[in-house]
């Protein structure tokens, strides 16, 4: 299919108005409150969320959004936009730059348009199905890897794994050659730049990883929930991406026994 270039370049418009509002309080002291999940969350991540909702509003009205800080409004309309301000709130209350924002665009519930923004380090990767990923403009591409004893594998934090999760994941962590903690959704933009080979990763919401689906996919990846489902806003919550499909069922197979 082809994405209307309007929808392309309204995400774009939405990652430069949250980047804005990111940057300027990126560096400083802030203050982080615990969510009712305990997760963190500050007035950077609140006013970049409500800056893109009312610029999705303002434009398409007819669109569904569904944010992490401010829930979901018409997520049964045709297009749908899944908002994550601060992925990586924890990195950007240290001053860590390898947080992002991440915006998906959902068309009858595919993820069609994706960006990683990582504001900090002037790396945007965009995806739009049909089209090669970019970072920065410029295509790039996922690496192929042979073997399993072989591959790096990147996770955000290991806290992420519990009861059955924790089991399947290390058995595919002994099987890789090496496991990089704490990159956040950066990881998956180095996956689709040909860095690393695997991500692996769980207890994750819509918002976490659909933006990821069309930038891994236009890169050349696979991406999918650890039973090899296509991730939507139903998902369980698992995410594998990997650089080529080979790779990919190969650590699928690790993960599901």
């Amino acid at each position: 299919m082809t994405v209307e270039a309007n929808l392309i370049n309204m995400a774009g418009q939405l990652a430069d108005a949250a980047a804005g509002i990111t940057m300027s309080y990126f560096g400083a002291s802030i203050e982080a409150e615990k969510k009712a999940d305990a997760s963190p969350v500050t007035i950077a991540d609140r006013q970049a969320e409500a800056a893109m909702r009312e610029i999705i509003e303002a434009e398409f009205p007819d669109h569904g959004i569904f944010g992490e800080e401010y829930g979901q409004a018409r997520t049964d309309a045709q297009y749908v936009w899944v908002l994550d301000p601060i992925d990586g709130t924890k990195s950007f209350v240290i001053g860590k730059p390898l947080f992002g924002t991440l915006i998906a665009l959902l068309k009858d519930g595919k993820p069609i348009v994706g960006i990683i923004d990582c504001a900090a380090l002037s790396h945007r990767w965009l995806g739009v199905e049909g089209q090669p990923t970019t970072r920065n403009g410029k295509p790039v591409r996922t690496r192929a890897c042979g073997n399993l004893d072989e591959a790096w594998m990147a996770s955000t934090s290991p806290g992420m794994f519990l009861g059955g999760d924790a089991t399947a994941f290390a058995a595919l962590k002994a099987a890789v050659r090496q496991t990089v903690w704490g990159g956040d959704c950066h990881s998956y933009g180095l996956l689709a730049s040909g860095n690393l080979d695997l991500v692996a990763e769980a207890g994750m919401s819509p918002y976490d990883h659909l933006a990821l689906v069309p930038v891994i996919e236009g890169a050349g990846g696979k991406i999918t929930d650890w039973n090899g489902a296509a991730l939507g806003l139903s998902s369980d919550g698992t995410v594998l991406a990997a650089g080529d499909a080979a790779m990919h069922k190969a650590a699928e197979i690790l993960l599901t026994g």
